[in-house]
């Protein structure tokens, strides 16, 4: 049984940074993308980035490029996403997600969840 959690979130003023974590556990994960939604309110889930688990190669939504960075400790089987220069609009629940194909960009790639870690920016 595979468990992802998050933490990190919180409130930050725009502008400011702030650095989410995922601890996964329960197998081994070579092969696997992890990676980051979000979902803010009255939208849809949305992806943020991607890792590969076994490379390290990272995929970012627009919106994050040049902002955020992903990244992993295989020795801790943790996955991160420090986000700098934080905007109002990337206020949203933030979840960390993993995927056994190693795609991982639509929810429907999405093998299992993390429970979700809030992120709020004030302007």
């Amino acid at each position: 049984q595979v468990q992802l959690v998050e933490s990190g979130g919180g409130l930050v003023q725009a502008g400011g940074s702030l650095r989410l974590s995922c601890a996964a556990s329960g197998r081994t994960f070579d092969g696997y993308a992890m990676g980051w939604f979000r979902q803010a309110p009255g939208k849809a889930r949305e992806f943020v980035a991607r890792i590969s688990w076994s490379t390290g190669s990272t995929y970012y939504e627009d919106s994050a490029k040049g902002r955020f960075t992903i990244s992993r400790d295989n020795a801790e089987n943790t996955v991160y996403l420090q986000m700098n220069s934080l905007k109002p609009q990337d206020t949203a629940v933030y979840y960390c997600a993993a995927a056994a194909s190693g795609r991982l960009y639509y929810i429907f790639e999405v093998d299992w969840w993390g429970q979700g870690t809030q992120v709020t920016v004030s302007s």
